[in-house]
């Protein structure tokens, strides 16, 4: 193979230590190797980058298996050229596996050009896929709450969602709190309670309220409504953030916006996952590949496989 790197390294990541092969030379001749190992903590790392930048190393080239990376990649980030490598694409041949085999294999792969880096965002745009993706878990978490609250209300036979189209709206929260401290409902209470555009009317939902709720069911109640409360106001304060990181980028956010079936928050996501530099993916296809959204094709013998 075709030498093209005069001095590269491969890197083997693990949750403590990391073995580092510097493989450096003239092109047309068999490289030198140097291997060292390091510990993962931030002193360790900076000793990996002042022992890399005394070789004179210029690339560096680590799996992408796992979180352990991603540390390694923070701290070399800016000082050496550095690709992350796909695991099946750089796997070994089968034999005797060591880490200084595995990181001398990912070093000779780089130094012939035979690597394809994985598309790593910017600082900006990792920290907002970070919040978008929580965001999204919070909003699963928080609807699996309302759930369960639904079901307490059957078990209970307080017949809300026959009357109310939402009950967590602004009607259906009055009410469910009220429930929940306990209040005798009268029908002068219940008409405060109920927004006017309702359309439901009082007698129907005084009559769908009056079920058979026992303290087993408030505390439960309570239980779910306080995490689901808890969870929307952490989600309100992640928007906020999401907000902040997305002020550079309100030109793409409003040509995402205009987009029919687009609103802020999913063109918020878009710049997350896929950042606002379109030159890093090769054509469409790899950008539906890397969005999760190209279908497999499996083929073997002339017969596909789906």
């Amino acid at each position: 193979m075709e030498a093209m790197i005069e001095r590269c390294a491969g890197l083997d990541v693990h949750q403590e230590t990391v073995v580092a092969c510097v493989l450096f030379g003239p092109l047309d001749k068999k490289p030198k190797t140097s291997i060292k190992t390091f510990s993962t903590t931030t002193t360790g790392l900076l000793a990996l980058s002042d022992w890399l930048a005394t070789l004179q190393v210029s690339d560096v080239v680590m799996e992408s298996t796992g979180v352990y990376w991603k540390p390694i990649w923070n701290i070399l980030e800016g000082s050496f050229h550095l690709v992350l490598a796909n695991a099946r694409h750089v796997k070994n041949v089968p034999g005797r596996k060591t880490d200084v085999k595995d990181a001398e294999w990912l070093a000779k792969l780089l130094r012939c050009g035979l690597i394809e880096s994985n598309f790593v965002p910017p600082d900006d745009i990792r920290d907002l896929r970070d919040l978008t993706r929580y965001r999204k878990k919070l909003i699963h978490h928080s609807t699996s709450e309302q759930n369960r609250i639904h079901k307490i209300l059957q078990d209970a036979n307080i017949q809300l969602t026959s009357v109310l189209s939402d009950i967590f709206g602004v009607s259906g929260r009055r009410i469910l709190e009220a429930i929940l401290n306990g209040e005798k409902i009268e029908t002068d209470g219940l008409r405060k309670m109920v927004d006017g555009r309702t359309k439901a009317s009082i007698t129907d939902i005084a009559n769908a309220i009056n079920g058979r709720i026992r303290r087993h069911h408030r505390d439960r109640l309570r239980y779910h409504w306080e995490h689901m409360v808890y969870l929307e106001q952490t989600i309100e304060e992640l928007e906020k953030q999401i907000d902040q990181l997305l002020s550079p980028y309100r030109k793409e956010v409003e040509l995402l916006d205009g987009i029919p079936g687009v609103n802020k928050a999913v063109a918020a996501t878009f710049i997350a996952e896929m950042g606002v530099d379109m030159s890093v993916f090769k054509s469409a296809k790899h950008l539906a590949s890397w969005a999760g959204v190209s279908p497999g094709n499996y083929e073997s013998a002339d017969k596909k496989n789906e």
